[in-house]
């Protein structure tokens, strides 16, 4: 262990693995809200945060087993498809709540090309909020549609043990691999019509004609005397 008037001991957060101290200040001096994007091996979460006084405030969140239970997702939850999802989710009620933009905070995750947290950017970005982000960071269609699966599930199709093996997942819930583009794009039509159908109808006033108005104006009475009262 380092030693010495020099040393001084990182701060317990920083120590577990949890916290860039010194990215998360300058985050939090942006003043704007925060995307925050965590994940596992099986599933994904996206947050909107808020830093204040008396600590974080989350405004917005999104986890991945919301695909399954409310919008008939049968993949996976914690693959590319699913974070592109996820992220599409977390930004239509981000929009609900007012929210139009935000700064990704990825925390101690290397941001790699083409990552879950990208297609989660990704996914987020479509439903319109803005992020500063490198476009040369987010992943292609072919990526977060799934169809990367697809292909590699059809490179297993003469090998069935392995086949089996691989998805048996997602055959078990009754989706073959090679379907998971259209499924992935009839449930982003599910998110994005949910959110789509609960914004109100501009109701146009009807314009009244001018001669119409004149007329209007004219039937008022000027006094406020009762027809029939006799005056003094």
């Amino acid at each position: 262990m380092a030693t010495g008037p020099g040393y001084r001991v990182s701060f317990r957060r920083r120590r577990e693995g949890k916290t860039d101290y010194q990215m998360r200040k300058a985050l939090v001096t942006s003043k704007r809200p925060r995307l925050v994007v965590r994940g596992t091996l099986r599933h994904l979460n996206a947050q909107i945060v808020k830093a204040e006084t008396t600590g974080d405030k989350v405004i917005v969140v999104a986890h991945s087993r919301e695909l399954a239970k409310t919008y008939g997702w049968k993949g996976d939850c914690g693959n590319l498809p699913a974070a592109y999802l996820t992220g599409l989710l977390c930004g239509y009620r981000a929009i609900s709540k007012g929210l139009k933009e935000a700064v990704l905070d990825v925390g101690l995750q290397a941001p790699s090309k083409g990552a879950r947290v990208f297609a989660t950017l990704k996914g987020f970005l479509d439903a319109k909020v803005y992020v500063p982000h490198d476009k040369e960071k987010l992943p292609q269609k072919e990526r977060f549609s799934g169809q990367h699966i697809a292909d590699y599930a059809k490179s297993l199709s003469g090998n069935p043990d392995v086949y089996q093996k691989r998805f048996s997942e997602s055959l078990s819930k009754g989706l073959n691999p090679e379907q998971i583009p259209e499924h992935f794009s009839s449930v982003k039509e599910k998110i994005v019509y949910s959110f789509e159908k609960e914004k109100p109808l501009k109701v146009k006033e009807k314009k009244m004609p001018v001669k119409e108005k004149r007329l209007r104006r004219a039937a008022k009475p000027r006094s406020g005397k009762k027809r029939g009262e006799e005056e003094n």
